[in-house]
């Protein structure tokens, strides 16, 4: 019959809803059947075979896709870069932000951390422009400090890390958690100067570096509120989802330092803690001319090797995070590399402390055509010299003698 079937007692051909009379009473004579029900019932059943034999496809294809991606689906941990990628350096530009969190004359020492690491980086090529720099208190124009207009890291005053060209751009109470927040993450209120703005790109290598008071999995912003590390993850998150860094480097020099980068989930971090958790970050020596401890111990040997290092040197990142053993330190230095896929003895140091200087080295002869304009055409002119009416002593002790 073809695929046809019979209707009940009559002997009739159903054909979808019509039963056809055939001839006879004998419904099993199948040898009768019209020639066009046969063809529209082999239609009917090669059609229904296509259409189970495409739906077959589709859920095995379905199936495999969803065993494919449930093999391959990886967390921010796992994730394995191109050896491309890996291999050679991506950066195009370098940026720093170097906070200190802490307010008030005994934290005298913090802010001659974060001075000391931004004449560092401002020494090794990074300029002004793309470093952000965040102070929680003025300690150069503070009463109590006898030499005005400075700040020393060490007690022999080798080196003012003040200077005369330092640009705070967060100052005092502007240092809040939610300002640091909203410059990582680039949500910055409307009317923010861009010399306030982290303007970095996929491309840019980022350095931030904190220190300040901290415990487990917080630091204090002037003893009046705190950031969290879990918070502290999520705006590095927000960076990474942004393209606001290529790669980071995580420095912090705080009491439990290393429970500040645990909850970090996010790729290309490497970080750098002065202390594991439950452990306290010490201080180095006092300087007796101010009655306070005046810089922390890691910092401390952190700028001592950055002293060595110029802008042609071949130190790497491994070897500056071994800057500071235990015996030295007296606490543990911590290190997380499992979400940097690069080896760090193998990358420069100047990859995230200096600054990129594009070159080009050529053998070639360059001709240098010079002005057409004759020299007598220039007129020189006298320089004034300057009136010793308008300058006067800094100190004029003479006044009171």
């Amino acid at each position: 019959m073809c695929g046809a079937q019979i209707c009940g007692r009559t002997g009739n051909v159903k054909n979808g809803r019509r039963c056809i009379r055939i001839k006879g009473n004998n419904r099993n004579n199948t040898k009768i059947t019209p020639p066009s029900i046969c063809w529209w019932a082999k239609k009917k059943y090669e059609f229904k075979m296509q259409t189970k034999d495409y739906y077959t496809k589709i859920v095995v294809f379905l199936a495999v896709f969803i065993i494919l991606l449930k093999n391959n689906r990886c967390t921010a941990n796992e994730i394995e870069l191109p050896k491309q990628f890996v291999a050679s350096s991506s950066h195009t530009n370098n940026w720093a932000v170097l906070v200190d969190t802490s307010r008030f004359w005994f934290n005298y020492r913090h802010i001659a951390n974060v001075l000391s690491v931004y004449r560092s980086v401002k020494r090794l090529g990074i300029p002004d422009s793309q470093i952000l720099l965040m102070i929680a208190d003025d300690m150069a124009c503070n009463p109590r400090n006898p030499r005005p207009a400075t700040v020393f890291n060490n007690a022999n005053q080798h080196i003012n890390v003040y200077g005369a060209d330092v640009e705070v751009d967060y100052r005092g109470y502007e240092v809040t958690v939610e300002n640091f927040v909203r410059l990582l993450t680039g949500r910055n209120e409307n009317g923010t100067a861009r010399s306030k703005r982290l303007l970095s790109d996929a491309g840019s290598n980022v350095l931030i570096y904190l220190t300040g008071h901290g415990g487990d999995g917080f630091l204090k912003f002037q003893d009046s509120e705190e950031i969290t590390n879990q918070e502290l993850a999520d705006a590095i998150e927000q960076m990474w989802q942004k393209q606001r860094y290529n790669e980071l480097f995580f420095m912090i020099d705080t009491c439990q330092a290393a429970s500040m980068y645990e909850k970090f989930y996010s790729p290309n971090i490497l970080a750098v803690a002065s202390s594991l958790v439950g452990e306290d970050s010490l201080s180095h020596h006092v300087d007796p001319a101010i009655g306070v401890y005046i810089i922390d111990r890691y910092t401390y040997y952190a700028l001592e090797f950055l002293e060595k290092v110029e802008v042609n040197s071949k130190k790497t990142m491994g070897e500056f995070l071994s800057v500071c053993p235990k015996r030295v330190c007296i606490s543990t230095v911590g290190v997380r590399k499992d979400l940097y896929p690069k080896d760090p003895y193998k990358v420069p140091i100047t990859d995230f402390f200096g600054s990129i200087r594009p070159t080009e080295i050529t053998s070639n002869v360059l001709n240098v055509t010079l002005s057409t304009i004759p020299e007598d055409r220039f007129e020189a002119k006298a320089i004034s010299k300057p009136n010793p009416a308008l300058f006067y002593e800094q100190f004029p002790s003479s006044l009171f003698v």
